[in-house]
C-alpha cells in the first residue's frame, strides 16, 4: 500500500476523532448529556488500559512466552470481577471528595497535604514516560511496516523522526480536547467519547484479522489447534511465581495507573454504571485475547524467521495480500496507542498543575486569594505544557533507550512503577490508622527501589548505570546488585524489582503510620475514606473564619469561572434563606466550596487557598466525636441536634437580616417621606411665588417671561416625581399596560445608550460592548426594557467614581433567556447597602441634597417583574455590577410574570 495512502487515511481518521469529540462537547455544554452518561460509553473508556502493548504486544508477548500473555487479561478481570466492592469504594470515595486525579485522592485522604501530591505526581510522570514510549513505538513499528518498499521519496527519514511527528501530532489533539476549558468535575466529554469511538475500531480490527488468520489462513479452530501443538509456544514451561506475579502488578495497574484512575474514577458518572462494568469489561478483555494465540501461532509458522512477533497482526494479512485488512488492523493499533497516551497526559497534566504548579503560584504571597485576576488562564496553560513535557519525556525514554524488540516488557516496567501507589491508596481506603508520614515514606521508599533495580537499568549497559555496577554492585557491595538484591538472584528482574520494592513500601507504610500519631484533619478525612458508605454528605471541617463572602466570591470566579461560582453562591444564599450572591460563610458553606473548588484545583490546593481567606481552619467538636469513633447512638443524636441547630441558626439569621432590613427601611422611610415633602413643597413653594410675582401689571416683558420659564420647570419637575410615583404603583399592583413586541437587542441598548449621554455630558465616560452577541431578537415591552437600561447607564456616569470611568455592558443567551450585564470600573456599592438598592425608599447618597428620590432602581425592579425577568446586584465583579435576566419569548414571559405577582 503506498505511505502516502497510509498517511491520508491516518489523518483522515484524526479528523473522524476531532468531529467525534467536538460534537459530545457541543451536547455536554448544551446539557444533552443523555447518550454520553450511558453504562456502554463509561465500559468502553475502560479500554484504555487495551494499548498498543495489547494490540501488538501481546502477540509478540505470547509467541516468546506461551499462555503468559493471558496474565495482563486476568488481573483486570480478576478485579472486576472478585474486587467491585473495591471500585466501587473508590469511585464513591472520589465522588464525594470530588478528587481530579489518584494524587489528589492520596493527598486528600492524608489530611489534604500537598506534600503526597507532590510525590505521586513525580511518581507517576517517570513510571509514565516508559509507557508512552511504548505507545510511540509501536505506531512508529507499524509504520515502518507499511513504509519497508515505499519509495524513498515517501518514507520519512528515520523511526525517531517519524516518533518525534506523532508525539507533536498526539500533542496537539490532547490540548485541543484535553483543556479547552476548566471543568468543575474535570470531565472531559469529548475525549471520552473518542476513547469509545477507538475502542470500537480496535476490538474490530483485532477481531478481524483474527478471524482472517484462523479461517483464512488455517482451516478453522481444530487445524490452529493442531498448529500449536507443533509449535514452539506448545514447549512453554509454567513458572507458577512468575505467573503470578504478573497477575497480581495488572491486577494493581487497574487501581493505579493515572489513566485508569481517570477514567475510572474521574470520568464516572453514575456509581451503577460499574454493576455493567464488572462484566462488560472482562467481556471485552475476553474478546481482545480471543485471537492472540492463533495470530502468534500462524505468524510463527508463515513469516521469515526472525520477523518480529510483535508485528504479526500486521505482518500476516500484508504478506497474504490483505492491503485493506493490514489498514484496518494499523488503524486498531493507531487507535490503541493514542487513546492511552491522551488520557494518560490529560491525567498527568492535571496532577501537575493542581499540586505542582497552582501550589507554587500560592506560594509567591500569603494575599493571592484575595487578588483580582484569573487563575483559569494559568491552570489551563501549566496544562497545556505539562502535557507537552510528559510526552517530551515519553519521547526521550524511547529515543535512550534505543526501543525494544519485546513491547511487553517495556509496559510490565510502568505497571511495576504505578503499583507502588497501591500501599497507600488500599491502606487509605481501608485503616483509619495509616498516616501522612507513613504513605510519605511508602511511597519514597518503593519509587526508590524502583527506579534502582528496574527503571535505570531498562536503558542498557549504555544507560545510566554501569555494566560494572550491574555485575558487581556499587563500590563492588555484591549484595547491592540491581537485580540481585541480598545475593538473590534466582528471580527475573521483573519478579526482583516487584517483591522487593513492594516489601519495603509496605513494610516502611505499617511502621512509619504506627510510629506516628494523625492530626485532626487526618483523622477526619480517614473517617470520611473508611466509613464512606456510612457517611453523611457535607461533613464540616471549617469553623467561620474572618473571610468576606465577596472575597470568597472573587476567588472561586477565578477559578470556577463566573458564571458557574455565581450560580453555586446564589444557590448557597437562597439554601441559607438569603436572596442575592451572598451566603453567610458558614462551616457548612465553607465545606461546601471547598469540594466545589477541589473538582477544578484539586483538594490540596482548594483546602489551601480557603485557609487563606478565612485565616486557617479547625475541627469542630462533632467531627473529633466522629475520629474518635464513639457509639452510633452518640452520632445519631449528635446530627439531629446539628440539623436543629443549624435550622435555628438559618431562622435566627432570617429574622436577623429581615430585622436589619426594616430598620433600615425605618431610617429610609422618614428620610423618604421628608425628601418627598421637601421635593414636593419646593416646586410648589416656587410656582406660587412666581406666579404672585406674574400678577404685577408693571413687570418688565424680559422678567414676565423668565419667571414663566421657572414657573414651567418647576411644573416639570414636579410632574416627574408625581409620575414616578404613579409608576411605581400601577407597577407594583400589576395594572401596568405592556405594549409587547419584537426587537432587536442591539436597537434597544443604542436607544439607551443614546438617551443617557445627556447624564454629566461634560464627563468622559467610555462604554464597551460586543455588537455580535447583542443581536438577538427579544419579545417584550421595548419602551420598558430601554426605560431600565436608561436607569443603569445613568446611574453608571453619575457615580462610578473611577476618573477613567468604563461601563462594560455583556450580553450571554442562557437557554430561553438572555442575560445583559453592566459592570463598571468604579468601587462598586458597599455591602451594607447591597440589600437595600432596590427598595422604594432608598438613597445611597445624601438624602438632603435635592434631587431624585431614590426610586429608579425600585421602578427598574417592579419594570423587569412585570416583563416576567429580573434585575439583581453582582458583588465581586470589581465594581458596580448589574444583572437584567429577560425571556426571549413571549410564553416564558407571561408565566414568569404571572409567577412573580
Amino acid at each position: 500500500m503506498p505511505f502516502n495512502v497510509l498517511v491520508a487515511v491516518c489523518l483522515a481518521y484524526v479528523f473522524l476523532l476531532f468531529l467525534v469529540a467536538f460534537v459530545a462537547e457541543r451536547r455536554a455544554q448544551r446539557g444533552r448529556l443523555r447518550f454520553l452518561h450511558r453504562p456502554i460509553v463509561y465500559t468502553l473508556s475502560l479500554s484504555i488500559y487495551c494499548t498498543a502493548w495489547t494490540f501488538y504486544g501481546a502477540v509478540g508477548y505470547a509467541a516468546r512466552s506461551g499462555l503468559e500473555f493471558v496474565t495482563i487479561y486476568l488481573g483486570p478481570t480478576l478485579v472486576f470481577v472478585g474486587w467491585w466492592w473495591i471500585l466501587r469504594k473508590l469511585v464513591r470515595i472520589g465522588r464525594a471528595q470530588r478528587v481530579t486525579s489518584i494524587a489528589d485522592l492520596i493527598s486528600s485522604r492524608y489530611g489534604k497535604s500537598n506534600l503526597l501530591g507532590v510525590i505521586v505526581t513525580l511518581m507517576s510522570v517517570a513510571t509514565s514516560a516508559p509507557y508512552i514510549a511504548l505507545q510511540l513505538q509501536s505506531v512508529t513499528l507499524s509504520f515502518g511496516v507499511f513504509a519497508a518498499d515505499t519509495p524513498e521519496g515517501w518514507a520519512l527519514p528515520d523511526q525517531g523522526s517519524t516518533a518525534l511527528w506523532i508525539a507533536a501530532g498526539l500533542t496537539l489533539f490532547t490540548i485541543l480536547f484535553g483543556t479547552r476549558n476548566l471543568d468543575a468535575n474535570e470531565r472531559h466529554h469529548g475525549v471520552v467519547m473518542a476513547i469509545a469511538l477507538e475502542a470500537v475500531v480496535k476490538l474490530v480490527a483485532l477481531l478481524a484479522v483474527g478471524v482472517f488468520v484462523v479461517w483464512g489462513i488455517a482451516h478453522g479452530p481444530l487445524d490452529v489447534l493442531a498448529r500449536t501443538d507443533a509449535s514452539p509456544i506448545a514447549d512453554w514451561d509454567l513458572k507458577p511465581g512468575r505467573f503470578a506475579g504478573l497477575i497480581f502488578v495488572s491486577a494493581a495497574a487497574i487501581l493505579t495507573l493515572p489513566r485508569m484512575f481517570q477514567v475510572l474514577v474521574v470520568e464516572n458518572v453514575d456509581e451503577r454504571h460499574l454493576a455493567t462494568a464488572s462484566w462488560a469489561f472482562p467481556g471485552y478483555l475476553m474478546l481482545m485475547s480471543l485471537f492472540v494465540m492463533p495470530i502468534a501461532v500462524i505468524g510463527l509458522e508463515v513469516m521469515p524467521a526472525g520477523s518480529n512477533p510483535d508485528l504479526f497482526v500486521l505482518t500476516l494479512p500484508l504478506s497474504q495480500g490483505q492491503g485493506n485488512l493490514a489498514l484496518l488492523a494499523f488503524l486498531g493499533g493507531f487507535s490503541s496507542a493514542t487513546s492511552m497516551v491522551i488520557v494518560a497526559a490529560i491525567a498527568l497534566a492535571t496532577m501537575v498543575s493542581n499540586h505542582i504548579v497552582t501550589p507554587l503560584w500560592l506560594a509567591l504571597g500569603s494575599q493571592r486569594g484575595k487578588e483580582m485576576g484569573d487563575i483559569r488562564g494559568l491552570v489551563l496553560m501549566s496544562r497545556r505544557l505539562s502535557i507537552a513535557v510528559v510526552l517530551g519525556m515519553g519521547y526521550g525514554y524511547y529515543s535512550m533507550s534505543g526501543g525494544s524488540a519485546a513491547l511487553a516488557s517495556i509496559g510490565l516496567i510502568a505497571f511495576v512503577g504505578a503499583a507502588q501507589v497501591l500501599p497507600a491508596l488500599l491502606g487509605g481506603m481501608f485503616w483509619r490508622g495509616a498516616t501522612r508520614m507513613g504513605a510519605v515514606a511508602a511511597l519514597l521508599t518503593g519509587f526508590a527501589v524502583w527506579l534502582y533495580t528496574l527503571f535505570l537499568p531498562s536503558f542498557g549497559e549504555s544507560g545510566l548505570i554501569s555494566a560494572q555496577v550491574m555485575a558487581a554492585g556499587p563500590f563492588d557491595i555484591g549484595w547491592l546488585r540491581p537485580q540481585a538484591l541480598f545475593g538473590i538472584d534466582a528471580l527475573d528482574p521483573l519478579l526482583h524489582a516487584l517483591f522487593w520494592s513492594l516489601l519495603f513500601n509496605t513494610i516502611s507504610f505499617m511502621v512509619f503510620s504506627t510510629a506516628s500519631f494523625p492530626g485532626p484533619m487526618e483523622r477526619l478525612q480517614g473517617v470520611a475514606f473508611v466509613n464512606i458508605f456510612e457517611q453523611t454528605p457535607g461533613a464540616r471541617s471549617w469553623l467561620r473564619g474572618q473571610a468576606e463572602a465577596e472575597d470568597l466570591l472573587s476567588m472561586a470566579q477565578r477559578i470556577l469561572g463566573a458564571e458557574e461560582a455565581q450560580r453555586f453562591f446564589q444557590a448557597q444564599a437562597a439554601g441559607q434563606g438569603k436572596e442575592g450572591f451572598l451566603p453567610d460563610p458558614t462551616p457548612d458553606f465553607l465545606a461546601r466550596l471547598e469540594r466545589q473548588l477541589a473538582g477544578s484545583v484539586g483538594a490540596a490546593t482548594a483546602h489551601a487557598m480557603i485557609s487563606q481567606l478565612t485565616g486557617g481552619s479547625s475541627v469542630s467538636v462533632q467531627d473529633l466525636i466522629a475520629v474518635a469513633g464513639e457509639a452510633a447512638e452518640i452520632k445519631e443524636y449528635s446530627a439531629q441536634l446539628e440539623a436543629k441547630s443549624e435550622e435555628l441558626a438559618r431562622t435566627a439569621r432570617a429574622l436577623r437580616d429581615a430585622n436589619e432590613k426594616l430598620t433600615s427601611l425605618s431610617v429610609q422611610k422618614d428620610a423618604f417621606l421628608g425628601q418627598i415633602s421637601h421635593e414636593l413643597r419646593t416646586p410648589m413653594t416656587s410656582i406660587r411665588a412666581f406666579s404672585e410675582i406674574l400678577m404685577e401689571p408693571d413687570l418688565p416683558d424680559a422678567m414676565r417671561s423668565q419667571y414663566a420659564e421657572i414657573i414651567h420647570e418647576e411644573a416639570r419637575r414636579l410632574t416627574r416625581l408625581l409620575d414616578d410615583l404613579l409608576d411605581l404603583s400601577v407597577l407594583e399592583n400589576r395594572k401596568v399596560q405592556l405594549n409587547v413586541g419584537v426587537a432587536n437587542l442591539h436597537d434597544l441598548l443604542n436607544r439607551a445608550v443614546q438617551s443617557a449621554s445627556n447624564t454629566r455630558p461634560e464627563r468622559s465616560f467610555r462604554v464597551e460592548r460586543d455588537f455580535p452577541s447583542e443581536h438577538m431578537p427579544v419579545f417584550t415591552d421595548t419602551d420598558r426594557l430601554v426605560q431600565v437600561f436608561i436607569n443603569l447607564i445613568s446611574n453608571s456616569r453619575k457615580y462610578c467614581d473611577n476618573e477613567r470611568a468604563v461601563l462594560r455592558i455583556e450580553v450571554k443567551k442562557r437557554g430561553q433567556k438572555v442575560q445583559i450585564d453592566f459592570i463598571d470600573n468604579g468601587s462598586g456599592i458597599p455591602k451594607a447597602s447591597q440589600a437595600l438598592i432596590f427598595e422604594k425608599f432608598s438613597r445611597l447618597t445624601d438624602t438632603s441634597r435635592a434631587g431624585g428620590a431614590g426610586l429608579g432602581l425600585a421602578i427598574c425592579r417592579e419594570i423587569m417583574a412585570n416583563l416576567g425577568g429580573k434585575i439583581d446586584y453582582v458583588p465581586g465583579q470589581g465594581g458596580a455590577a448589574f444583572r437584567v435576566t429577560l425571556p426571549l419569548r413571549r410564553r416564558e414571559m407571561e408565566e414568569a410574570a404571572k409567577a412573580s405577582a
